[in-house]
């Protein structure tokens, strides 16, 4: 039981008889109405709309915790806290007492819907595009790819163009002319495709959501016109960071080599006992990297939220290879679970800010 904890719904049990990988793609029905009755959406949310107030450093806990039961799962867990701490930095005061109460409650589920097909990592060559609607509002039109929690989500913070590229207003991460809208799932013109079929991240509801003449009202859009690259930027200094879900992988994985240890008798092999100790070195090195970023100290918070993800994720691969070879045989089967663990290892190098950008946008802080 974490800090923060998780009401008497059972969710750890239910977790544990809906395993982690199935056919469909996505939780269980029984995992998410769980969840939702958890208490845990509302970590990010300030008290006074109803949450638990939670920092970055709350959010990490939280995610790694559930990640070592399903990552899945905590992707989910996470995409929806960093909708929120978007709507807590940027939203209008009607948009935070339209959503973070329902937020926190569990009502609703936040989901982030950024990237495209050909639109390349660093989301600069978008297609999706938001223009003015007769009558006011916005008319949204466009296909978002890799959307985690695609069709279970209730809302959606959409990236789309809304006016042409700025001169000399170039980004890494994001472009000008580039702007956020809140789009509840059920608005008419919302269509979420089929999910994704996944090595990794199997149960993570990721799959396509189409925009078709979505007509959105003035209040939709988030934060000022134009400027999403900012606010992309802005959510690294919240400490929160997707390196919490390899910690939780990894502490997952370490006892996966402790167990098949003491089952096989081999705890008296001094070279076994080393290996364990130098797998769970660098599990809690990862898991200090996550919680400096979560405590977001000193000027270069942001810089630590970046580099948290990089590291955590790489000493994730890491543990599971080794565990794998420790394993031998015992983890050739497709069925064994050192393989979907290691799956959904490689699968966080590859989510938003994929580790290649996060070097890029950390190099780039170094250089400037």
């Amino acid at each position: 039981m974490s800090e923060i904890g998780l009401k008497e719904v059972g969710i750890r049990e239910l977790m544990a008889r809906f395993p982690a990988e199935t056919s469909q793609g996505a939780p269980s029905a029984e995992v998410l109405d769980a969840l939702r009755a958890s208490g845990v959406l509302g970590l990010a949310v300030p008290r006074e709309y109803g949450g638990r107030g939670g920092d970055g450093q709350a959010v990490n806990r939280q995610v790694a915790e559930i990640a070592r039961l399903d990552p899945s799962i905590a992707i989910i867990l996470f995409q929806h806290y960093a909708v929120t701490a978007r709507i807590v930095d940027w939203g209008t005061a009607e948009q935070r007492r339209r959503y973070l109460p329902r937020l926190a409650s569990g009502e609703l589920l936040a989901a982030s819907a950024w990237s495209e097909k050909d639109a390349g990592a660093d989301k600069r060559n978008l297609a999706t595009t938001a223009g003015p609607a007769p009558g006011g509002g916005w008319v949204l039109n466009g296909s978002k790819a890799f959307t985690t929690g695609a069709g279970i989500a209730d809302l959606y913070l959409v990236l789309a163009v809304t006016s042409a590229p700025r001169p000399g207003a170039e980004s890494i991460y994001g472009g000008s002319g580039q702007s956020f809208f809140l789009v509840d799932a059920d608005r008419p013109g919302v269509r979420c495709d089929a999910w994704t079929d996944l090595v990794g991240m199997r149960n993570s509801a990721t799959g396509f959501v189409e925009f078709r003449d979505c007509i959105l009202g003035e209040d939709a859009m988030l934060g000022p016109e134009g400027e999403a690259p900012r606010i992309i930027a802005g959510v690294r200094e919240s400490g929160a960071t997707l390196g919490a879900v390899s910690v939780g992988i990894a502490d997952a994985v370490y006892e996966l080599a402790c167990e098949h240890t003491a089952k096989r008798g081999r705890a008296e092999d001094r070279t076994v006992r080393h290996q364990l100790v130098d797998l769970k070195l660098k599990v809690e090195t990862a898991r200090a990297f996550v919680e400096r970023a979560g405590r977001r100290e000193g000027p270069d918070a942001g810089m630590a939220t970046l580099l948290s993800k990089l590291f955590a994720s790489d000493a994730c691969e890491e543990v599971c290879h080794e565990v794998t070879r420790l394993l031998g045989s015992s983890g050739f089967s497709e069925r064994h679970p050192i393989n979907r663990w290691l799956a959904d290892a490689r699968a966080v190098s590859l989510m938003g800010p994929t580790n290649e950008l996060c070097r890029e946008l950390a190099s780039a802080g170094w250089v400037n």
